[in-house]
């Protein structure tokens, strides 16, 4: 694993770290390949018993895609290989048949908070922010597989709340919607626990929490998400989003068109 990508194993229990806390550890594209490779050696690792995946710092689980690796987002076409990387990144994380627990301290936004949604357990600290300020910053969609797995954890109307308000929300209503399991005072403290939660896990039956996540990723995938390839084209082949990524990295307000 490269330095913005850290494993720890111990005791059968897996630590994920990303760490570019500069950039409030903003994914990047070598990033989200190397999530998805660790997924791939992991399935077959009968001796791993849980896996925590968590943000290096206080300040930030993941701000999301690092929004300068969109400067090779160009089309519609472009978007659809981008969302297309993203969804098998998060398949194999989301069908692992070990539990996985997000410990999240702060900003847990846009690819990190779709990361932090495919978890089995969250945990979180005072300081927690969750949502995607895409109609705010970048002028871009989630894929229809991600508008599903938010769906399923705080309902449609709160999904259209997020999205459309582009606002961030906060730990004591995560924790009242069941996107927080926990809330704790400090990162010291997200540590700990998220590791006391892991030995919990990692001492019951393997086969029935496998048996178990696996059933109810079957439920929920019951009801395919449809075809979105012409919404996604749509978002990333627009100047609005365009538009987006250069207003976002020159650090100033967007100007959208609709167009």
């Amino acid at each position: 694993m490269s330095e913005d990508l850290l494993v720890r194993i111990d005791n059968g229990i897996a630590e994920i770290t990303l760490n570019r806390p500069a950039q409030r550890n903003a994914l990047t594209f070598s990033m989200y390949e190397r999530i998805r490779e660790f997924c791939e050696r992991t399935v077959g690792d009968s001796s791993l018993r849980a896996i925590i995946v968590t943000g290096a710092g206080e300040k930030a689980f993941a701000a999301g895609t690092d929004i300068s690796e969109f400067h090779a987002v160009k089309t519609g076409a472009d978007g659809l290989a981008y969302e297309g990387k993203i969804e098998r990144v998060l398949t194999a994380f989301e069908a692992l048949p070990i539990p996985t627990i997000a410990a999240i301290s702060g900003a847990c936004t846009g690819g990190g908070a779709a990361i932090a949604a495919c978890c089995d357990l969250r945990i979180g600290t005072a300081s927690t922010k969750f949502g995607f300020p895409i109609a705010r910053t970048l002028g871009n969609c989630l894929s229809a597989a991600n508008y599903a797995r938010l769906a399923s954890l705080i309902g449609v109307a709160r999904v259209k709340d997020l999205i459309f308000t582009a606002r961030l929300m906060e730990a004591p209503e995560a924790q009242s919607l069941g996107l927080l399991n926990e809330i704790v005072d400090d990162h010291a403290a997200l540590m700990r626990r998220a590791h006391e939660i892991a030995a919990t896990v990692a001492a019951h039956a393997p086969i029935t929490l496998r048996v178990t996540k696996e059933a109810l990723r079957r439920v929920a995938n019951a009801q395919a998400a449809p075809n979105d390839d012409d919404l996604i084209a749509l978002a990333y082949g627009s100047d609005d989003f365009r538009e987006g990524v250069a207003s976002f990295l020159g650090k100033r307000p967007p100007k959208w068109t609709g167009r």
